[in-house]
């Protein structure tokens, strides 16, 4: 299985200047595929509004790259939406779409909704909380999406700095995600940021693949996709430096209870005897318990959703 891995670290890891923009352009220009860029957004107005003006000044108004950047809200109580649309994003609210099947907390559950909202060939997806963003995240996942018919999933990879250190972000990553794809999915194993939210697929594969609806989704959707189109339709591209907003330890203590959920249920399709992670805080009167629940749920392929068969035949 390394063998194979290695084999695949040399044909399917790529630089974003291994394919100059022109190249992607004519590649675009000549299949006539079409790419959305998709931000999910919860309380995000110090950052958002630089990404869509980023994306849209260097990937629509420069040359025509992408066709759409859509913001999903997911329920801000600070200014995203208005400053979304302020940078020209198109701003959709979560509980505005598919309002038929009530939303639920959690980043997968808009990426799952977002299919609705989008028409991409090609989506993109990019976290709304990076700092110093550079349109080479998405020009580099997008790129072997549009040269080589054979890839179906690109991943972003990069370093993460934390609090100056290079190479300490990622830390789920490193804990619980890395151990958990190297002794279940050694195929997988190759993937540098696997829980990476920087990623680009092709619409006929999203609309195939069920969403975990919280932090789940990046390792769920990865797994999937590896039973569905092979290693070799999966690939990543190196895009320099993430830098973003860090979680504190108790919510990455959240973070990685979803996500060894969503493996549970890969291997098993099993339950939990009890689907709650309990943390402590420290009060006046010493360590009190906090109980959570850990996301369990997950929404179907998008092919199985009636709106969405009746949105492709209109």
């Amino acid at each position: 299985m390394l063998e194979e891995v290695e084999r695949w670290l040399s044909s399917r890891s790529w630089s974003v200047t291994d394919r100059p923009l022109h190249q992607i352009l004519a590649a675009k220009r000549a299949t006539g595929q079409t790419v959305s860029v998709v931000l999910p957004a919860l309380n995000e107005e110090e950052t958002v509004g630089d990404i869509v003006a980023i994306v849209r000044h260097d990937l629509m108004q420069q040359v025509p790259l992408v066709d759409e950047v859509v913001v999903v809200d997911s329920g801000s109580t600070d200014r995203t939406a208005e400053v979304a649309a302020a940078a020209g994003a198109r701003v959709v609210h979560r509980d505005e779409i598919l309002p038929r099947v009530p939303a639920v907390p959690g980043k997968g559950e808009v990426l799952w909704r977002s299919l609705l909202v989008t028409d991409g060939d090609i989506v993109c997806f990019v976290d709304a909380d990076l700092k110093e963003f550079s349109s080479d995240f998405v020009t580099g996942i997008v790129g072997p999406l549009l040269t080589d018919p054979e890839v179906q999933l690109v991943k972003a990879m990069y370093d993460r700095p934390l609090a100056g250190a290079a190479g300490q972000g990622g830390r789920v990553t490193e804990l619980m995600a890395r151990p958990l794809l190297n002794m279940h999915w050694p195929q997988l194993a190759g993937f540098v940021q696997p829980l990476g939210g920087e990623y680009a697929a092709r619409r006929s594969l999203l609309e195939q693949l069920p969403f975990p609806v919280g932090y789940g989704v990046e390792l769920g959707m990865l797994v999937d996709a590896l039973h569905l189109v092979g290693l070799d339709g999966l690939a990543q591209v190196d895009v320099g430096v993430r830098i973003h907003r860090h979680q504190d330890g108790q919510a990455l203590g959240r973070m990685a209870a979803a996500i060894y959920r969503t493996a549970q249920l890969r291997l098993a399709r099993g339950h939990l005897i009890r689907p709650s992670l309990t943390q402590f805080e420290r009060s006046e009167d010493g360590f009190e318990p906090r109980t959570y629940s850990v996301d369990t749920e997950e929404r179907p392929p998008m092919t199985e959703i009636a709106e969405y068969a009746a949105r492709k035949v209109a």
